[in-house]
């Protein structure tokens, strides 16, 4: 986030040294870019039956979707809503997606309790890790400065994959989770009351790491070196099923799966304090469970899973609206 603040500062300074006519050039590639993002699809047809999940875009105007279902990734072309399976189903599913500038795609496991790295372009598995025996939902990954993370959305824990240099690790470090982010329910039950921790994201200052526990709607800071959970302050709103989350500067995206809505946060830095601004909906939305970004666009997968279950013939898609 420090590094982005710096470049934030640098291109404020090299705007006010361009020329006119170099200031009108930039212009119209900007408009360019989105009036060719209006021709993309808005809405990306997944496999009948695929049961999406989990959601990631790039490098390029590339998304990857998984499955809940097998496990499989699926690869969409945004500009044009062309896709295959680039990996099929290692027997665990496949629910948060992070890829990384060296091209590797970091999918969660959920109840098979462990994660996988893969090569984005070709599929091919390049570490898997055992998170977890018996009960576990490991949820949700993100990307930081030096590590992945992953959240069990049964198990108050963050499991971290230290990336040092950006090697991969041989195993992955326990976090416990303490403090104000209390498990409930039953770890075992089918609906969202025994989920707990799902969606995660740094803070905006890149110090600490957001949660969103779903069967609460609360959200909590979480301070990255020892577990230790602080619940942000947001003025009277919560976020019930509360799933993926994105930050963009100060502004947080929260899906609220079953409620068919995205909330839009703004934060302090510290990500100690937010306020609800919006909520959207969208006609389309049947279940979104998470969302990624490209240029002007959330793109989200509508899961369906508490209406429908998993069955093999139902066809499934995912949807872009304007990001708010």
């Amino acid at each position: 986030m420090r590094h982005q603040k710096i470049s934030a500062v640098l291109v404020f300074g090299l705007t006010a040294a361009i020329s006119a006519p170099a200031m009108a050039a930039v212009d119209r590639h900007t408009a360019g870019h989105r009036a060719g993002m209006a021709e993309y699809p808005t809405t990306l047809r997944l496999p009948n039956g695929f049961q999406p999940e989990g959601i990631t875009i790039g490098p390029g105007p590339f998304a990857y979707v998984g499955s809940m279902a097998d496990g499989s990734i699926y690869r969409a072309d945004l500009r044009t809503g062309a896709g295959a399976i680039v990996s099929r189903g290692s027997g665990t599913q496949a629910l948060g997606l992070k890829t990384d500038p060296r091209g590797r795609l970091f999918v969660a496991g959920g109840r098979g309790g462990d994660a996988r790295v893969l090569d984005a372009r070709t599929g091919r598995v390049l570490a898997s890790y055992r998170l977890a025996t018996g009960t576990a939902f490991v949820n949700d990954v993100i990307l930081t400065q030096g590590a992945a993370w992953f959240t069990d959305s049964t198990n108050p824990v963050l499991y971290k994959l230290p990336l040092r240099g950006g090697r991969l690790p041989s195993a992955a470090v326990r976090i416990p989770l303490t403090g104000d982010l209390v498990y409930q329910g039953d770890p075992g039950s089918p609906d969202s009351a025994g989920f707990n921790a799902n969606g995660i994201t740094p803070t905006p200052d890149g110090r600490g790491l957001l949660v969103v526990q779903s069967n609460t709607g609360g959200l909590f800071r979480v301070d990255p070196a020892t577990g230790t959970t602080r619940r942000v302050d947001l003025h009277g709103e919560s976020l019930p099923e509360g799933d993926g989350l994105l930050l963009r500067g100060r502004t947080l995206f929260a899906v609220q799966n079953r409620l068919n809505t995205v909330a839009v946060l703004r934060l302090n830095a510290a990500g100690t304090d937010g306020r609800v601004v919006r909520r959207v909906k969208d006609e389309r939305f049947a279940l979104p469970t998470t969302m990624a970004a490209f240029g002007s666009r959330l793109y989200l997968p509508n899961t369906r899973f508490f209406a429908t279950g998993p069955t093999p013939h139902i066809p499934y898609n995912a949807v872009a609206v304007p990001r708010p």
